[in-house]
């Protein structure tokens, strides 16, 4: 396996999007799914049968997924054709979707046939079931990545206290020593 993704954003969705790095630097921005092989490393990360879904598709879910998702991390509301695309991804979905096989599950939890429309619902269930008051954006200003705050009192700040957080430990650190 060559890409090793990081598995920080509590949902499967949210860890999508963050397969672009820095995605606000234009500078170090890297886009971890650019390759065939490394589409389905991220599958095999999490799980996931890629099928026959292309990259550009997946790209282009991540996108969409992105700008929702950073909308409503910031407060802000989604464009109504970001959230078009949203909808249409989950309908497509669920038309796919086969029932449950086990009883006593969900309604939603369908399971869907294929990459794009696993992706489709499981963007519908982030929207639906999740507490998206916790949806937070990194605190690092060239980040860019994505997470649920998960902590109990809802206070993360980094998407990696050992990356993003570090970096910003030791910049604190720095300026209080160099001004001293």
């Amino acid at each position: 396996m060559g890409y090793q993704p990081e598995l920080i954003g509590g949902h499967l969705v949210v860890d999508l999007v963050n397969t672009v790095a820095w995605r606000l630097d234009d500078s170090r921005r890297i886009d971890r799914l650019v390759t065939s092989a490394e589409l389905s490393d991220w599958c095999a990360a999490v799980g996931l049968n890629r099928g026959t879904a292309s990259l550009q598709q997946i790209r282009e879910v991540r996108e969409t997924a992105y700008r929702v998702l950073r909308s409503l991390a910031r407060g802000e509301v989604p464009t109504a054709g970001d959230l078009e695309a949203v909808r249409r991804l989950v309908v497509e979905a669920l038309t796919a979707a086969e029932p449950p096989r086990v009883v006593g599950v969900r309604l939603l939890d369908w399971e869907a046939g294929g990459l794009v429309p696993t992706l489709g619902l499981a963007a519908g269930r982030l929207l639906e079931r999740e507490d998206l008051r916790r949806l937070r954006e990194c605190s690092d200003d060239d980040c860019g990545w994505l997470f649920m705050d998960r902590s109990k009192n809802g206070s993360r700040r980094w998407c990696s206290s050992a990356d993003c957080g570090n970096r910003a430990r030791a910049k604190r650190h720095y300026r209080k020593v160099r001004g001293s």
